[in-house]
């Protein structure tokens, strides 16, 4: 089968398994995938996963792989802030939450880390715009600053939490009050509600 074929069908997934490449053509030889991410036309991201190279500049689309590379998930914690302008952007790997328990994945688009979140937490994300077709899943403002609470306890003290370096301005213009406080009451966690609290009175909100 010729590159080319196969370019045409699967460029607009932007990433796309081994499975969905059978079920298009039964008859498939699983090497060619092998063969042409060794010549560099594609990208193995996980078993069973994979994106084409010419993609990997396209902005943003190391939210879109993290979406796909562990479902469901959403991100959220320092990537998020940094999305949203909260912290400085200097992050070194992509950070999600999921309802599954927590893993981490290593590929050549980046370090991609996933947090466990109970079920019933899993909310407080929206569908952002990748492409025509497709959407990446990103906690707002408030949802990102309360899993990190929640998931970093130790950010239970003014210095810990001035160390996060949030923008002041930034965070006066994005966070809803009355939404912050609505999610926070889903916790239903008292230790959460006093870091929230220590947050509020170290950022002056």
């Amino acid at each position: 089968m010729l590159f080319e074929e196969f370019r045409k069908e699967f460029i607009d997934q932007i990433c796309f398994t081994s499975n969905q490449v059978y079920a298009w053509h039964s008859s498939f030889d699983k090497n060619n995938l092998s063969r042409w991410v060794k010549k560099g036309y594609l990208i193995k991201l996980k078993n069973n996963l994979y994106t084409f190279t010419e993609l990997r500049d396209i902005h943003n689309i190391h939210l879109f792989i993290a979406n796909r590379l562990y479902r469901p998930s959403y991100i959220s914690l320092h990537s998020a802030m940094a999305f949203h302008g909260l912290i400085p952007e200097s992050i070194v790997q992509t950070t999600s939450v999921s309802a599954m328990k927590t893993k981490r994945f290593e590929n050549s688009l980046g370090s991609f880390s996933y947090k466990k979140l109970k079920s019933q937490l899993f909310f407080g994300y929206t569908h952002l715009q990748f492409t025509k077709d497709k959407t990446i899943l990103m906690a707002v403002p408030e949802k990102s600053i309360l899993d990190l609470l929640y998931l970093y306890p130790f950010y239970n003290t003014k210095n810990e939490l001035l160390n996060l370096r949030l923008d002041e301005e930034m965070l006066h213009e994005m966070i809803q009050i009355d939404r912050f406080q609505k999610f926070l009451s889903r916790f239903e966690n008292k230790s959460l509600e006093k870091r929230a609290d220590l947050l509020f009175k170290c950022y002056s909100i």
